[in-house]
């Protein structure tokens, strides 16, 4: 198949930072302009009853869908953190066919849900189907170790050791623990690594020093890997959004 180009992106629930404006419709047309294949969305809203009561412009639907309007065919949401008026979470944008979704709970404490969204997803042609993950894991050093070894025996076990595999969102993991993990135990590559030899800074959007956002993949070789910050980008998010052009390898 062609190459694939994706994108990770924490969109802090469709405000903008200390949530001072409502921007999902910016960054819907912002999300657009990056052209990607598979979109992986954290801090995902997909109900509050209060902001459809307090902004005249809030989506009607769920925003993940909202966002996928007029891209991407097929969508998949897990929400995690739920509370009587709404509930927050991952997502999954694909313009191919989501063939099997699950959301797995993995929150360490009651005051952090965290869950990591799996998907399976048919690509074109006679590629195998492609494992993809979408996680938001935990501030605490401790609840990320034990995420993250969730995360890799999940994977383990449906992806076997040779099936393609795509791990993207905000990992959390200032320290960067997560590249020798997942290279060890799913031999997974961060996108960014290979060219600088470390992920990319990626928070605040404005001028980015923190490296939190990350995409491991298996399977593909790396074309290109671009992190989008500042100017419009800033004002509609404070993490900074990552893309990676794909090119899959052959199956064995």
């Amino acid at each position: 198949m062609p190459e694939l180009r994706i994108c990770t992106y924490n969109i802090h629930k469709g405000f903008s930072q200390f949530n001072r404006r409502l921007v999902i419709h910016d960054l819907r047309e912002r999300l657009h302009t990056l052209d990607a294949d598979i979109v992986f969305l954290q801090e995902v809203q997909g109900m509050h009853m209060q902001h459809a009561q307090r902004h005249a412009d809030w989506p009607a639907i769920p925003q993940h869908h909202f966002l996928a309007e007029g891209m991407w065919i097929d969508s998949a949401y897990g929400g995690n953190a739920i509370y009587d008026h709404g509930h927050h979470g991952n997502a999954i944008l694909s313009r191919f066919p989501i063939v099997t979704s699950a959301n797995q709970d993995v929150s360490d404490h009651r005051f952090e849900r965290r869950g990591l969204l799996h998907c399976e997803i048919a690509l074109p042609g006679d590629s195998p189907p492609l494992h993809a993950v979408c996680v938001h894991l935990g501030l605490f050093a401790g609840s990320r170790r034990r995420q993250m070894e969730a995360l890799c025996e999940r994977m383990q076990v449906l992806a076997g050791d040779d099936a393609p595999i795509i791990i993207a969102g905000d990992f959390n993991d200032w320290r960067n623990h997560a590249d020798r993990l997942l290279a060890q135990r799913l031999g997974l590559q961060e996108v960014f690594c290979g060219g600088r030899g470390r992920p990319a800074r990626s928070f605040p959007s404005a001028l980015p020093v923190f490296r939190l956002d990350r995409i491991y993949v298996r399977g593909f070789d790396i074309r290109r890997a671009e992190a989008h910050f500042g100017g419009p980008w800033a004002r509609i998010s404070d993490h900074a959004a990552l893309t990676a052009t794909l090119q899959p390898r052959p199956a064995a």
